[in-house]
């Protein structure tokens, strides 16, 4: 341990003059279209200079959704560290950027400090349960993670964005009765789940998962940001809807569902989905007859056909769709899932849809708000694993380092850290 006062004034300086004084107010411009190296890495060190206490411009459709901030040594450094392009444009260039951004679709949202991040996970998590972890690793944006009990002691509230992925609420363990019951791996989850429900007070798996449900609900009514992907999608909004119902058959908790279950459902109570018709049958890897095109029938037009297209937003009007949507190209390739994507009428009128299939019926990226807060949906399992199997190897980000999909997940780790700002003209 460094004990030597000397020293220690040595270091507070070398604080100061890193992060406390810029460098005579010149900028850092951290361009998104085709010229950056590294496009996830890019969002991993805007994060990193949140953390930091500096403030950053998110410069919305201006070269694929660039960053800008103030110039610091340790953000230079840092930014050569993670191999992430970056220019330092004069005061001219500043202002014709400014300029440019305010003659044509553009707007400045500024980025004001780094969210806490929750990833929901189970405790017997396998490597191909979440891309979103992996992005956040690859990225080097911390998080932590939770899981029903910290949901239902409401330590949820702690933080500031929370995301799902291959979850299922309803309390059937995923739907992978068919393929999968014989497997160590499924009974080990089945075990440690009702373990966990009884721990909590539940006499039922998916009694207590519908408590987690209502409590994310509630999580967002009080201002949090959700975001989920793949099968968390719907089978929350499922589970919700299903609220003092049973839709749960045998095999998963020992009773047959309710025979007028489908009947009961309640869309009142869900996000973003409303008519939709449940899957009861165990066999079915299926939640319901929302997810395009259905696990049940495969139906796939394979990776090179198979494209979704990201809407264009008035930045100046629609801050919140135009950060969700930056990226270096308007088109993305689809990824399937236990839930690829949405079918258009099953959404509710109210839900912004930000990526669909045009022309078709599936949706595969949307976004709406609940009380003070907001959730996002984001069809299928892995943007960079056309289809993700159970069992595959987690995916390397390395050699996908400009994916639009993982953009896509990325704008959303950085949205809570959002102000519309407003500039003197």
């Amino acid at each position: 341990m460094n004990k030597n006062p000397r020293n220690k004034i040595k270091n507070y300086i070398f604080i100061i003059l890193i992060f406390v004084i810029p460098l005579q107010a010149q900028k850092i411009l951290i361009p998104m279209d085709h010229s950056q190296t590294d496009h996830l890495k890019a969002y991993g060190i805007t994060w990193w200079v949140l953390e930091q206490g500096v403030n950053v411009e998110w410069l919305l459709n201006f070269r694929g959704g660039s960053f800008m901030m103030d110039s610091y040594p340790g953000i230079q450094k840092e930014l050569k560290l993670r191999n992430v392009s970056y220019e330092l444009p004069d005061g001219g260039s500043v202002l014709q950027i400014y300029s440019t951004i305010d003659e044509n679709n553009m707007d400045i949202v500024l980025l004001e400090k780094s969210a806490k991040i929750a990833i929901y996970s189970p405790p017997n998590k396998q490597p191909w349960d979440d891309a979103v972890t992996l992005a956040l690793t690859y990225a080097e944006i911390k998080y932590d993670i939770i899981w029903d009990e910290e949901v239902l002691s409401k330590k949820i509230f702690e933080y500031d964005w929370l995301h799902l992925h291959h979850e299922d609420f309803t309390g059937q363990y995923g739907k992978f009765y068919a393929n999968y019951r014989h497997h160590q791996w499924y009974k080990d989850q089945q075990l440690k789940f009702e373990v966990q429900a009884k721990k909590l007070g539940y006499n039922k798996v998916s009694e207590e998962k519908k408590a987690v449900a209502k409590e994310i609900k509630n999580f967002i009514g009080q201002g949090g940001f959700l975001f989920a992907m793949c099968s968390a999608t719907d089978a929350l909004d499922i589970a919700l809807a299903a609220d003092g119902i049973d839709i749960v058959a045998e095999p998963f908790d020992g009773d047959p569902a309710s025979a007028d279950a489908q009947t009961k459902l309640d869309y009142s109570k869900t996000l973003a989905f409303t008519d939709f018709s449940i899957y009861t049958n165990p066999v079915i890897y299926e939640y319901s007859d929302i997810d395009y095109p259905p696990s049940t029938q495969g139906i796939a037009p394979g990776a090179e056909a198979d494209y979704f297209t990201l809407f264009e937003f008035s930045a100046k009007y629609d801050p919140v769709p135009t950060m969700l949507t930056q990226n270096h190209v308007g088109v993305v390739k689809g990824f399937m899932g236990q839930t690829t994507g949405y079918k258009r009428d099953k959404i509710k009128k109210s839900v912004v849809i930000m990526g669909d299939v045009p022309e078709g019926e599936q949706v595969k990226y949307l976004h709406g708000n609940f009380g003070k807060g907001t959730y996002t949906f984001l069809g299928g399992h892995d943007p960079e694993d056309y289809k993700h199997y159970v069992g595959d190897p987690p995916t390397k980000l390395e050699l996908h380092k400009h994916s639009p999909g993982y953009r896509l997940i990325l704008n959303n780790v950085l949205f809570p850290s959002a102000r519309k700002k407003e500039r003197k003209t």
